[in-house]
């Protein structure tokens, strides 16, 4: 009598033949979860690659702005220089008939008949130069004590310290003299001219005592 358990080969065969399809259903399953994750990690690579070029492009614009800034900062360095290159500057003691002095004390002069002020950096109404950038200045005085028997003395100042003087005495005619110097000044110094005590200087409308000076270049 044969046993109710037993399983019969065709069920064996049935159950062989469910597992194998099912092992070919997950292997199918398998194989395009294996795809989407190799198209996922493509796409994450691409992301990161992108990510990169985005973060090396930025960077390259930051750099590109940098040198932007540093090339708009020269150019705003060299439209200043230039325009405080352009110094220069003449004036007469007077334009009519003048003696000035003999004072009792060192007499500042004021050089008010401006023949020229290129820049505005000498001030007519106190003889004074004023440096507006540091540099290399040249400065000339050229001085008379007209018929005057008394004689000329003038010293190119700066800030407080006489630099160079000229003098004339002669007790008959016209007497001249000039002087000049180049000076290192810093942005501020100032410059002027000082008579002497005890001494006279003339000028009349053909402007004999003159101061000048001009900015020869930037440091």
């Amino acid at each position: 009598m044969e046993n109710p358990q037993q399983t019969q080969p065709s069920d064996l065969y049935s159950v062989i033949r469910d597992m194998s399809a099912q092992l070919a259903v997950d292997r199918v399953m398998i194989q395009q979860l294996q795809k989407a994750n190799q198209e996922q990690a493509d796409k994450v690579k691409e992301l990161e690659k992108r990510t990169c070029k985005v973060d090396t492009l930025k960077k390259q614009l930051q750099a590109q702005e940098s040198e932007l800034q540093s090339i708009k900062k020269q150019t705003d360095e060299l439209k200043r220089n230039k325009e405080v290159g352009q110094v220069a500057f003449s004036a007469s003691l007077r334009s009519s008939d003048t003696y000035i002095g003999p004072f009792n004390t060192h007499t500042p002069l004021v050089y008010s008949y401006v023949i020229s002020n290129i820049g505005n950096a000498y001030n007519p109404n106190t003889g004074f130069f004023t440096a507006p950038v540091r540099g290399a200045y040249h400065f000339e005085f050229y001085i008379t004590h007209g018929e005057s028997s008394t004689g000329t003395s003038v010293v190119l100042v700066k800030n407080k310290d006489p630099i160079v003087n000229a003098h004339e005495h002669q007790k008959e005619g016209f007497g001249t003299a000039a002087n000049g110097a180049t000076l290192l000044l810093e942005a501020g110094d100032v410059v002027f001219l000082r008579l002497w005590e005890q001494n006279v200087i003339y000028d009349n409308e053909n402007r004999h005592s003159t101061f000048s000076g001009h900015l020869l270049f930037t440091m």
